[in-house]
C-alpha cells in the first residue's frame, strides 16, 4: 500500500513538473511569435515562416522570390512563401496588380510593410493596404544602376593530348536587369573546337530582348535581337529582330513558364555562295519559343529554352534553337551545369562549291558556371 502510494506521488510530481515545462515552453513559443524588432532607420528585416528574424538589406523581390542581403549570411534568396514579414526602412518601388483602380499594374512608392497576406504602404504621413496576392514585383526606388542587374556566367573546357590533340571550350553568360516595371535580358553562347590544330568548330550567338510587363500573365516584348555566326554553317553574319507578346503560363514561387510569339525580319551575310546567287539576303521573319524554369529540389534547377523561327527559303525556311540546362550547387555561387544544345536549319545554303552543310548540330555541355 506505501508502495502505490508513493508511486502515485512521484507520478503527481513528474507531471506537474511535466505540465510547467509545457505551460512554459508554450509561453516562449508565443513571446517569440510576438517579438518584432524595434523601429530602426539603419536596417531592412524580414521574418521567415520559421519565426526567424534576419537583418540587413532588402534586395529584390521579383518571380515570387525574395532576395535579402544578411549583414552575417551575405547574400540569401527565399520563396515568398517562406517569408512571414518584410519591413523595409526606406522607399521601395511596388508594382501591384489592382483590377479596382486599373485595368493595369500600378507603381506605389513607399516604405514596405508586409505582415502576413497584407502589403502595407507607407507614403508620406498616409497608408495605403493592398493584399499580398495583389504584389507584382519589388525594387528600391533609389537603388543605383549597378544593383539592378545580376546574372551567371559559365565555362567548359576540354584538353585532350596524345594520339590526337583536341582543344573543345564553351562559354556562356547570361545577365538580367530588373525593375518593378519591366526586365532586360542579354545572352551569349560561344562554341570553340580544335583538332589537331585544325579549327573544327567557331560559332557564337549573342541574343537580348526587354519585356515591359502590362499584367501579372501578359508582357509586351519590345524588342528581341539576336546575332549568330557560324562559318561551318555558311553564316559569316546573322541579325534577327522581333516585336512580340509574351504569356506567364506558370509563374509560382518554384516554376516559371512563358511564351512567346511576335514579328520582324532577318538579314543573314553567307560565308560563301554559288556563282550567280547574292551574299546578302533579307527575309521578313515570324518567331515563337517557350522557356520552362523550375526548382526541382532546394539544390537542383532544370531549364528548358527554345524558340523557331519561320522565314523565306533562302534564310533556311525553319529554324530552331533548343538548349535544355541541369543546374546542381556545388558551393556557394558556383554550379555545376549540364546542357544539352540543338541547333537545326531546315535549309542550309550551300556554299560557293555548291556544298550544303549539315541540318543539325548538337552539344553536350559540362561546365561550372557562377551567380553574380
Amino acid at each position: 500500500m506505501h508502495h502505490i502510494i508513493a508511486k502515485a506521488a512521484w507520478l503527481c510530481i513528474i507531471a506537474s513538473l511535466c505540465l510547467g515545462f509545457s505551460v512554459n515552453a508554450g509561453a516562449a513559443d508565443s513571446a517569440w511569435d510576438a517579438f518584432v524588432p524595434p523601429p530602426d532607420d539603419k536596417f531592412d528585416w524580414i521574418q521567415l515562416s520559421s519565426g526567424e528574424w534576419l537583418k540587413g538589406e532588402f534586395k529584390v523581390f521579383y518571380d515570387y522570390q525574395v532576395e535579402f542581403d544578411s549583414d552575417e549570411l551575405g547574400l540569401l534568396t527565399f520563396d515568398l512563401d517562406d517569408v512571414k514579414r518584410i519591413r523595409t526602412h526606406k522607399a521601395q518601388s511596388v508594382r501591384i496588380e489592382d483590377a479596382a483602380l486599373s485595368d493595369e499594374p500600378i507603381i506605389v512608392e513607399g516604405i514596405v510593410t508586409i505582415i502576413d497576406n497584407k502589403v502595407i504602404m507607407t507614403v508620406g504621413d498616409g497608408t495605403r493596404e493592398f493584399k499580398r496576392s495583389q504584389l507584382v514585383s519589388i525594387a528600391p526606388s533609389d537603388k543605383k544602376e549597378p544593383d539592378l542587374w545580376s546574372g551567371n556566367i559559365a565555362l567548359g573546357v576540354n584538353f585532350r593530348e596524345g594520339n590526337t590533340d583536341t582543344v573543345d571550350a564553351n562559354l556562356r553568360a547570361n545577365a538580367q536587369r530588373r525593375t518593378s516595371s519591366s526586365r532586360l535580358v542579354l545572352d551569349y553562347v560561344g562554341n570553340y573546337s580544335e583538332d589537331d590544330s585544325r579549327e573544327t568548330s567557331n560559332n557564337h550567338r549573342l541574343g537580348a530582348y526587354r519585356d515591359s510587363f502590362v499584367s501579372k500573365k501578359f508582357f509586351w516584348r519590345q524588342f528581341s535581337a539576336s546575332y549568330y555566326r557560324d562559318r561551318f554553317k555558311n553564316i559569316d553574319d546573322q541579325v534577327s529582330l522581333f516585336t512580340g507578346l509574351g504569356y506567364h503560363i506558370i509563374r509560382t514561387a518554384k516554376t516559371e513558364w512563358d511564351v512567346t510569339a511576335g514579328v520582324g525580319a532577318r538579314y543573314t551575310k553567307f560565308n560563301s555562295v554559288e556563282p550567280g546567287q547574292s551574299s546578302d539576303h533579307t527575309s521578313p521573319a515570324f518567331g515563337a519559343g517557350t522557356r520552362y524554369d523550375t526548382e526541382l529540389t532546394s539544390w537542383m534547377d532544370f531549364l528548358v529554352d527554345y524558340s523557331f523561327q519561320i522565314v523565306d527559303k533562302e534564310a533556311g525556311t525553319y529554324t530552331h534553337n533548343f538548349i535544355t540546362t541541369l543546374s546542381n550547387d556545388l558551393i556557394g555561387d558556383i554550379d555545376l551545369d549540364i546542357s544539352f544544345v540543338w541547333d537545326r536549319i531546315e535549309d542550309p545554303q550551300p556554299d560557293s562549291e555548291g556544298t550544303v552543310p549539315e541540318q543539325d548540330d548538337y552539344q553536350l555541355i559540362v561546365g561550372l558556371s557562377y551567380d553574380f
